[in-house]
């Protein structure tokens, strides 16, 4: 048997855009032979899939899944959004979610190693549903958070994925009252849990930009600061979550709403959908008169 190495694994993978583990099979069946061994992934229909990498994957769904103590929220993308209409996809997007709580990969590496009832990889399941669907399916990202016994995990789903929110109460182990701040946190977007969490750096950075303001208000500098002072506590209060009024009552806080069921709220986690990736704009026309010039 030939002696495959890392570099020809690499190599492979390069090539094709499979997976280290696929690349490495396939260079073992064809005795380190690399361009039988892209051969073979073309005909297995894995090195045609990942031909579709370098599109772009800004829609999909998010989901969330519960496993006793633990969580996961998760993010699947496809190229449109009519996939994510899709049951296969949609299937797909909750079997990562439930087998990430189940196991609790420490990263991505890891999670994409995980089997499903079929005995097949997460990183095979993608590439069987690039296959199918036609589309570039990436698995984003994740994150899983574990509570203890007198806790409640709180998942809600907006818009049926496009938004996903994972909450965390300790001091209840109602599960309604932390869905109640999971959808909270879907409508309002907060970006921290309270004013704790905030980064001295950002606070200064809006002190600096509040006190301009108030200057060219042409404010004496005694009041400036005062001015920026209460400035400032709205800021925080605007983006701090327990200090927001409470979107099912907004004579209350959240803070207050969570003390009246006896919890805190310890922390959420917010996906949504494509956030931070550029999508791609196309132009029809432009594209159909190059397709002319040809």
């Amino acid at each position: 048997m030939a002696d495959v190495t890392a570099k020809m694994v690499k190599e492979l993978r390069d090539m094709t855009g499979v997976g280290m583990m696929d690349a490495k099979r396939a260079l073992v069946e064809v005795e380190g032979d690399i361009e039988k061994a892209v051969d073979l992934l073309r005909e297995k229909g894995m090195a045609k899939a990942a031909k579709k990498n370098d599109r772009i994957a800004a829609e999909g769904l998010a989901s969330v899944a519960i496993h006793g103590n633990t969580a996961a929220i998760v993010e699947v993308n496809s190229e449109t959004d009519f996939v994510s209409k899709n049951e296969m996809f949609q299937d797909l997007v909750k079997e990562i979610a439930a087998l990430v709580a189940e196991h609790k990969p420490a990263d991505m590496d890891a999670a994409m190693k995980l089997t499903n009832a079929k005995g097949e990889t997460l990183e095979a399941a993608l590439i069987e549903a690039t296959q199918v669907i036609g589309e570039r399916i990436n698995f984003r990202r994740f994150e899983v958070v574990e509570k203890d016994d007198n806790a409640a995990f709180g998942g809600y789903l907006h818009m049926g994925g496009r938004i996903a929110v994972l909450a965390l109460l300790n001091g209840t182990t109602d599960e309604s009252v932390a869905k109640d701040v999971a959808m909270h946190v879907a409508a309002i977007n907060p970006r921290y849990v309270n004013e704790s969490q905030i980064p001295d750096s950002e606070l200064e950075h809006e002190k600096a930009v509040l006190t301009e303001q108030a200057l060219n208000e042409g404010k004496p500098a005694n009041i400036v600061e005062k001015m920026v002072i209460g400035r400032l506590n709205k800021f925080k209060a605007e983006i701090a979550l327990v200090d927001q009024p409470f979107v099912k009552d907004p004579d209350m806080t959240v803070e207050k709403y969570v003390s009246s069921k006896g919890a805190t709220v310890e922390s959420f986690v917010r996906f949504e959908v494509g956030e931070g990736i550029e999508k791609r704009e196309d132009n029809f026309v432009e594209e159909v008169m190059n397709q002319i010039k040809k």
